[in-house]
């Protein structure tokens, strides 16, 4: 015969693991999302390396509007 409360433990340890999942899920999700922006924020800066030159000083908005600090 088997263990009666075998069937009973086996559900809710799948229970668990089913809330488990969705909270990786959704975690994965965020870093992915995450990961994602940092792309993005990678090639704005990449691109504007390229249109700024080094030697160029970066003006603040005051300086771009012709106020002085």
């Amino acid at each position: 015969m088997t263990d009666p409360g075998g069937m009973q433990r086996i559900t809710a340890r799948r229970a668990e693991l089913d809330v488990l999942e969705e909270q990786l899920a959704g975690q994965l999700a965020e870093v992915r999302a995450e990961r994602d922006e940092l792309a993005v924020a990678e090639k704005v800066l990449a691109r504007f390396d390229r249109l700024v030159p080094p030697e160029s000083p970066v003006r603040t908005p005051g300086e771009r509007a012709g106020r002085r600090p």
